[in-house]
Formats: structure tokens, C-alpha cells, sequence
């Protein structure tokens, strides 16, 4: 059996009387230095420090020991800690989990903020700019002392500079400290004596959370799926929690932002040939914390990636072997849905219609505009879409 111990900043003094008597009975302890460092001498197991990387040490842990092992992890080891790890590579039958109260629950606590009012992102491993957002509220777990202002940067980067960033340090230990300030102030004049073991309360201000966005909250050069087929495109795609798109001929990048938010996990792959709008899909990815991974012309890019759980082609489907690329990359069950405006490409779309089946649809928008003393209908664009499930 593997029994997780979670540990808080107060050390031994404030574990409950069954998580002490665990690590009081253990044959080997395991965690990294900070924790195994808040045991006392009433410990006396031998005590292994995590080597880096940790999860190649983790696959091989039930091969070295015969016996009990017990880990040392911070606060919740189930709230974005090893806890989750662990289970996935052994089973909750072989995994048993003593959480302490997370640092997430005491800055929440500290706030005064209601947990399900509350988003929680880890900036652990992700990148800073997947903690931006249009507004709310969320605790942000950092990845080391130099994180507050790096995030307050990318806020006030993105207009977000009025939000209000509460750095809490060493929560529930002896030298817990709190510092209140805005993002723009974070990211100008930020101390340099954070330390790493922090976490972040930000409130996003100003509240734009909007859903779909305006054309306007993008960077673009024109090249982008217009508000209203944006949302039909989104319906098509139908995004489910944790899958991932490809989006092919990817222009600003409109629609997989507008994916990656839909669902908590939402990821996408944008495929784009013009470098400059490469640079604006990146740009929209930071604005809105999205996680994009901005890669060149399809199809070269294919190569490498894990297969999408969908594919939506809004530009490039004339390019020879384009649609077979991505017909070929979709797995069964996936989703596809290409956009055509044009002659050539509406007749492609007719035919892979014919041979593959799924929907064939048309969108024809109308916008009313001044008409001398009155008011006439001046017609977009018209888009043909064709969605099919693999």
C-alpha cells in the first residue's frame, strides 16, 4: 500500500492524530526537501528526497519496496498534486490518501471567498498565460516566488491591469504573509522577496466574460470566423471537458480560443502559414488564457501530434491532400466541420459531401444599414459548412 500523507506549512503541529501516527509507524518516507524537512525527530523512518524528474522514480516505487511506503505531499495531495499521479499509475485499491487542508481552502479562507464561486489553476507546469482571465475569480497555485509578478505582466499585458492580486506566502505556517495589490502595481513594482511557496487570489477586473466574444476582442488582420458563424461553427464542433481541435488554416485563432473556453481541459492545435497571423493567434491565446499550441501549414504540422478529438478546416481546402490529411488524422468518432466561401472550395465541399455523407449546411447573415432615410439589409458573406462524424 502507498499512503499519502498530506503536510501543511505548521508542520507535525498540525496534522491529526491518525496522519502522525502514520508517519510515526513507517518504514520509508518519501517527498521533496521542504516537506520532508517539517518532520520531526518523533519520525524516525529513513527519509528519500524525490529525484528530478520525479515521475520515472514514481513508476518504480511499488518495484523497490516490499512494504508500506509512505510520501510526504503538501496540503491536498488530490488537489493538483501526486496524489492524482499516483492512483493513475496504481489504482485507488493500492493508494491511500491522508489530506491535510489545502492552501487553496486557507486562501479561500483568507478571502472570504465561497469555493464554488472560485476557479482553481495550477501554474505548476502550465505556462503563466493559461491564469488569465475575462473576469471572476480564482486561486492561482505558483510555480515559484518570481510567478505573482510574471502573471500581473501577462494581466496588465491584456488589459487586465485593475484586477486585484492577493499574494499569500507560507499559509498556516509561522511566517505566513499577505500582500494586496493590483496587477498593473504587481507587474511595475513587484517585491523580491516572494517567497516560492505562495499561491495567488485574483479577482479579474474589469468582468468581460462574454460568450461567443466580439470580433473586436480579437487581433486580426481580417482573416477571422465572423461572430455569428463563430457560434454555428462552435455548435458543429460541439466541445466536450478535456478534448482537443485542431484548427486548420487557423487566421486569428477566433475559434479555438472560443473552444479551449468552453470546457475545463479544452486544448487546441492552430495551423497557420502566415507567420504574422501565427503572432495574432499567439497574442489571443494570452489574452484570454487559452492553451494553443500555434504551429505552421497543414499538413506538415501533423507530424508528431496525438490525434485530435476534432478538426475544423477554415481555410486551405483547396490545398491538394488538405482534407484526406485531416480525414485521415480523425479518429473514429471524431468530428469534422470546414467553412467555405468561395466557388472552388464550396464545389470540394459537395463533393466530399457525396462520398463521406454528414450534414451540408448554408449560412446567408443579413446586417440592417442606413438606406438614404431608412434602414437596408446589406448581405455577408455566404458560408457553406459541411460537418461529419468519423
Amino acid at each position: 500500500m502507498i499512503v499519502v500523507v498530506g503536510i501543511g506549512a505548521d508542520g507535525m503541529a498540525g496534522l491529526s492524530e491518525r496522519s502522525r501516527r502514520e508517519l510515526q509507524s513507517a518504514t520509508i518516507i518519501y517527498g521533496s526537501k521542504r516537506q520532508i524537512d517539517l518532520l520531526d525527530s518523533s519520525v524516525t523512518a529513513p527519509r528519500r528526497q524525490w529525484p528530478s524528474p520525479m515521475l520515472p522514480a514514481l513508476q518504480a516505487l511499488r518495484d523497490r519496496h516490499a512494504e508500506d511506503i509512505h510520501i510526504v505531499a503538501s496540503g491536498d495531495p488530490l488537489l493538483h498534486g501526486i496524489g492524482g499521479t499516483l492512483i493513475r499509475l496504481y489504482g485507488p485499491e493500492h493508494v491511500r490518501v491522508l489530506p491535510h487542508v489545502s492552501s487553496v481552502t486557507l486562501a479561500r479562507a483568507r478571502m472570504g471567498w465561497n469555493a464554488h464561486d472560485t476557479e482553481v489553476i495550477s501554474l505548476v507546469t502550465a505556462p503563466a498565460h493559461t491564469a488569465v482571465r475575462r473576469g471572476g475569480q480564482a486561486i492561482v497555485l505558483s510555480k515559484s516566488g518570481a510567478t505573482p509578478q510574471e502573471v500581473a505582466a501577462l494581466l496588465d499585458a491584456h488589459g487586465r491591469g485593475d484586477s486585484i492580486c492577493t499574494v499569500l506566502e507560507n499559509l498556516g505556517g509561522p511566517t505566513e504573509r499577505r500582500r494586496d495589490a493590483t496587477a498593473r502595481q504587481w507587474a511595475q513594482d513587484a517585491p523580491h522577496d516572494v517567497d516560492d511557496l505562495n499561491v495567488i487570489a485574483i479577482r479579474y477586473l474589469p468582468d468581460q466574460r462574454l460568450s461567443p466574444l466580439p470580433d473586436g476582442a480579437f487581433m486580426h488582420d481580417g482573416q477571422i470566423t465572423k461572430h455569428g458563424i463563430r457560434a454555428v461553427t462552435l455548435a458543429a464542433l460541439a466541445p466536450r471537458p478535456g478534448e482537443r481541435l485542431w484548427d486548420v488554416g487557423a487566421g486569428s485563432g477566433s475559434i479555438s480560443v472560443e473552444w479551449c473556453l468552453s470546457w475545463k481541459g479544452c486544448s487546441a492545435v492552430a495551423f497557420e502559414r502566415d507567420e504574422r497571423r501565427r503572432d495574432n493567434i499567439g497574442f489571443n491565446a494570452a489574452a484570454f488564457g487559452a492553451e494553443i499550441d500555434v504551429r505552421g501549414a497543414a499538413p506538415d504540422g501533423f507530424d508528431g501530434l496525438e490525434p485530435p478529438s476534432a478538426i475544423f478546416i477554415g481555410g486551405g481546402l483547396t490545398q491538394p491532400g488538405l482534407l484526406d490529411a485531416c480525414l485521415e488524422r480523425l479518429p473514429t468518432g471524431g468530428r469534422l466541420v470546414v467553412n467555405a466561401v468561395t466557388a472552388e472550395s464550396e464545389a470540394a465541399l459537395a463533393q466530399s459531401h457525396s462520398r463521406y455523407g454528414g450534414q451540408l449546411r448554408r449560412f446567408q447573415h443579413y446586417h440592417g444599414e442606413p438606406l438614404g432615410g431608412f434602414t437596408g439589409w446589406r448581405p455577408q458573406m455566404p458560408v457553406t459548412q459541411w460537418v461529419m462524424t468519423k
